[in-house]
């Protein structure tokens, strides 16, 4: 028999700057065999539930942290019976291992090395969900492989391999909402972007849908009272921590001031109407958001000190020459601003696309790290609610937040007579060190203008 070692896993650094996370559930049991990246754990950061891949082929001695555990960044969770001549994964920082030109798994999700098969490895579109290797828990070879073919002549002319079912389209959290809910993926039809199953179509499909929310709120963490309780009480931890240390650390560091606008947006959203129907946006989810997002582009061209930070340590103004644009989102778990990266090089196409994008991310608590870091301005859409407008506090490092109220029809004077016209309320969050109400005033004025005449745009680029 082959000589076997114990070797402890331990948690790694997650590259978000983070010190803990907590152990959300484990995909595998003591004495269970693993296989190299077969997910072994959720784990959920101060930001978002990301997959744990095994750094080993071997088995499971044993687990070190329970389900609901919050464990330092660097403490052992897991050990595993693998070969004696096994490569500790360089995450773990082996000495004694021999040095290799391979890829370090120092990011959840991000795998141990694997080796080169010789085969060009396929490109993943940008906009698909993630898909589990081979042989994980949900992977294409394990729930979803051919059936065996019964056996013909053979022919001169070898035939071509049978092609693998492709799984459908969905992140691990509605994979695994479906599961609890016994719904077969395979007989939904996706409603997310590029036909991707949300967990909205999951829990349209189950007959009790009181039960479905119920399931759904328990994964996210949501504590249900118990009947005859006064008093429920939950736990803060997960990204509700990490948004109250943020937005405790940004109001009471940068002075913030605000200012409106209402703006008759009838012009804007008669556009959208005809964007609608035009055939480059067939099947692009074209709203307001992603007018008002495009036109805070079209503003902070002429008015660059709100795409800023103060530097603190180096007492100096950093002016960004680019716009990673946050898009906030309410979601289970609480409030994140994953951003669209490079924004102002996008199309109007490509900016809806990717605003589509990080909003289903973010509802399915898979944004990855880079997504929720490196903002440089944000919107927030309150209008979805019901409100017209707010005071935003700023998304810490950022020098403004732009708040979209509802669009509401409404008495407008209208060429000198009154009429019903689309309006809607401006908010602007600045922060004073960095912006004069001068600036902030005119930024406002230029995003107010571009919604009330778009065609204004080619007077402002």
């Amino acid at each position: 028999m082959a000589e076997t070692v114990i070797r402890e896993f331990r948690l790694p650094d997650l590259g978000e700057g983070l010190t803990e996370s907590e152990i959300v559930a484990w995909r595998v049991s003591p004495g269970d065999a693993v296989s190299l990246n077969q997910v072994i754990a959720e784990v959920e950061t101060a930001k978002a539930v990301v997959e744990l891949p095994s750094p080993y082929s071997g088995r499971v001695a044993r687990l070190l942290a329970e389900p609901g555990t919050i464990v330092a960044v660097g403490t052992p969770i897991v050990a595993f019976e693998v070969a004696a001549d096994a490569e500790r994964p360089t995450a773990e920082g082996s000495r004694g291992a021999a040095a290799k030109p391979k890829r370090e798994p120092n990011l959840v999700g991000y795998g141990a090395a694997i080796e080169d098969t010789g085969r060009p490895a396929r490109k993943t579109r940008a906009w698909a969900a993630p898909r589990p290797a081979p042989g994980e828990p949900g992977g294409t070879e394990q729930a979803h492989a051919p059936e065996p073919e019964a056996a013909h002549e053979p022919t001169p002319e070898a035939a071509p391999e049978p092609r693998a079912a492709e799984r459908p389209r969905s992140t691990p959290p509605v994979r695994k909402l479906a599961k609890d809910l016994g719904i077969d993926l395979e007989s939904l039809t996706g409603t997310g972007t590029h036909g991707l199953i949300t967990r909205e179509d999951v829990l349209a499909a189950v007959e009790t849908p009181d039960a479905g929310a119920e399931t759904a709120q328990e994964a996210a963490g949501v504590v249900r009272p118990t009947p005859g309780e006064r008093e429920t009480r939950t736990p803060i931890k997960g990204v509700r921590k990490l948004t109250a240390a943020a937005m405790v650390a940004s109001a009471f560091t940068a002075p913030h001031a605000s200012e409106f606008l209402t703006v008759d947006v009838t012009a804007s959203m008669e556009l959208l109407a005809r964007l609608r129907e035009n055939r480059a946006y067939s099947g692009l989810k074209v709203t307001p958001l992603t007018l008002v997002a495009k036109a805070v582009l079209v503003a902070l061209k002429r008015n660059p000190s709100l795409n800023s930070h103060w530097d603190e340590a180096a007492q100096e103004i950093v002016q960004y020459h680019y716009v990673n644009l946050g898009i906030a989102a309410a979601t289970p778990r609480g409030l994140v601003v994953p951003n669209v990266k490079d924004a102002q090089d996008l199309t109007l196409p490509e900016l809806a696309e990717a605003i589509a994008v990080l909003a289903q991310n973010a509802r399915d608590g898979r944004p990855t790290p880079e997504e929720l870091s490196g903002g440089t301005i944000s919107i927030t859409n309150i209008g979805v609610f019901g409100i017209d407008a707010g005071t935003p506090i700023l998304n810490p490092g950022e020098a403004a937040i732009v708040a979209m109220g509802q669009v509401r029809r409404l008495p407008w004077e209208f060429h000198g007579e009154v009429a019903l016209r689309e309006v809607m309320t401006l908010s602007l969050s600045f922060d004073h060190r960095l912006v004069d109400g001068e600036q902030a005033s005119r930024f406002l004025a230029d995003l107010g203008a571009i919604l009330a005449d778009p065609a204004l745009v080619i007077t402002m680029v």
